[in-house]
C-alpha cells in the first residue's frame, strides 16, 4: 500500500475552448468560455438563449407585450405587477440615477420615440419633439414608485421608461450567472460591445478586450484592455445616430436638454462589478459630459476611459480608481 506521500494527484484534464452565440435584443450575444470536454454544451447553449430571451421580453421597447410595454400602457396610480428582475432593474436605475444627479434617467421613452430611436418611429417627429420641449418634465426618480415586496411598480405621473441604459448589461449579467450554474469559471460573455469576464485563460492569460474607435459607420479597434473578473461596457455617439437640420444627433437622451446630449465626448468606457452598473454608468457619465462626468468618476472611484472629439482625431482621459462603484 502507498503512504500518504507517495499519492499521485489526479491527472489535470485538458480544458476545450467553446464559442456559443445567437441573436438577442437587435444584436448578438455571445460565451466564450473553457471547460472540460465531456460537458454538454447544447444544454448550456439553450440555456444561454433562454438567459437573454427572458430579460429581452421583460424589458424591450420593441415587443409590445413585454412587461415594460405593458408597464408603460398603464395609467398613472395603477399598482403594476412585474417580475423580480424588473423590480431588481429598476431599482438600480433609479438609484444611479440620484447618484449621478439625474443624469441617468429611463424616463426618457417619449423623447427617444420623438427623435426617431423608437420602435415606431422611423424618423424625427419635428412637432413632437417641440412639444416636448415646452412641456414640463419629470425624472423616473420623481414619479416612479417601486414595491419591492409585492414585485409591484406604479407611475404618480405621465412617463414613458426605456431601459436601452441598463438592460444589455443586465442580460450580459444573466449570461454570466448561468454560465456559473454550470460550474463554468473560465469565460468571457458579452451583448454586443458590453462584456463581463470570469478567471483567466487555461495558460493564466486575461481575457482581452478590444476598445471600438469611436468613428461612426465603420468597425475599428482603437486598443485592448485586458479584463479579469470583471466587467466593461461602453456609451456612445457613434453607433446609433440620426441628421437634424445639418447637425448630427446621438440616440443617447439628456432629460435637462430635452433632446440628445451635445458634449466633446464621443465614448465612455466603465468597468465594474456587474455589467449592469458598467452600462448604466457609462451612459451617466456620456450624458454628464467631458467635465462634470469626470468630475464625478474620479469622485466615486470608478474605473473609465473618456474618448473626446477633439478636431479630426481624439483625445484619451483615462480614470483608474478601483471600480468602487
Amino acid at each position: 500500500m502507498k503512504t500518504y506521500s507517495e499519492r499521485q494527484d489526479p491527472p489535470t484534464i485538458a480544458l476545450q475552448r467553446y464559442n456559443l452565440h445567437g441573436e438577442t435584443m437587435g444584436t448578438r450575444y455571445s460565451a466564450v468560455f473553457f471547460a472540460a470536454p465531456d460537458i454538454d454544451d447544447a444544454a448550456i447553449g439553450a440555456s444561454l438563449f433562454a438567459a437573454v430571451d427572458k430579460v429581452d421580453w421583460q424589458m424591450s421597447t420593441w415587443k409590445p407585450d413585454s412587461d415594460l410595454s405593458r408597464l408603460n400602457r398603464v395609467p398613472e396610480h395603477h399598482w403594476q405587477k412585474v417580475p423580480e428582475a424588473l423590480i431588481c432593474v429598476l431599482t438600480a436605475a433609479l438609484r444611479i440615477s440620484r447618484q449621478s444627479g439625474g443624469a441617468f434617467d429611463i424616463g426618457v421613452g417619449d423623447l427617444v420615440n420623438a427623435w426617431g430611436f423608437g420602435s415606431n418611429a422611423q424618423q424625427i417627429n419635428e412637432q413632437q419633439v417641440n412639444v416636448l420641449k415646452s412641456q414640463e418634465r419629470w425624472l423616473a426618480t420623481d414619479v416612479l414608485e417601486i414595491d419591492a415586496a409585492q414585485n409591484q411598480v406604479r407611475k404618480r405621473a405621465p412617463i414613458t421608461l426605456d431601459l436601452s441604459g441598463i438592460a444589455k448589461g443586465y442580460g450580459v449579467d444573466q449570461l454570466a450567472r448561468c454560465l456559473d450554474t454550470f460550474g463554468i469559471t473560465r469565460y468571457l460573455v458579452g451583448i454586443d460591445g458590453e462584456m463581463r469576464a470570469r478567471g483567466t485563460k487555461p495558460d493564466d492569460r486575461p481575457w482581452s478586450i478590444a476598445i471600438e474607435k469611436p468613428v461612426r459607420d465603420q468597425r475599428e479597434v482603437m486598443g485592448v484592455m485586458e479584463l479579469g473578473d470583471a466587467a466593461i461596457a461602453t456609451s456612445g455617439d457613434y453607433r446609433h445616430w440620426t441628421s437634424f437640420q445639418g447637425k448630427h444627433y446621438a440616440h443617447t437622451m439628456s432629460s435637462a436638454l430635452r433632446e440628445p446630449l451635445r458634449n466633446r465626448l464621443a465614448s465612455v468606457s466603465v468597468v465594474a462589478s456587474s455589467c449592469m452598473l458598467a452600462d448604466a454608468w457609462a451612459t451617466a457619465l456620456l450624458v454628464l459630459g467631458e467635465e462634470a462626468g469626470i468630475e464625478l468618476a474620479q469622485a466615486r472611484g470608478m474605473d473609465a476611459l473618456f474618448v473626446l472629439h477633439d478636431g479630426d482625431g481624439f483625445e484619451e482621459i483615462s480614470i483608474t480608481a478601483g471600480q468602487r462603484l
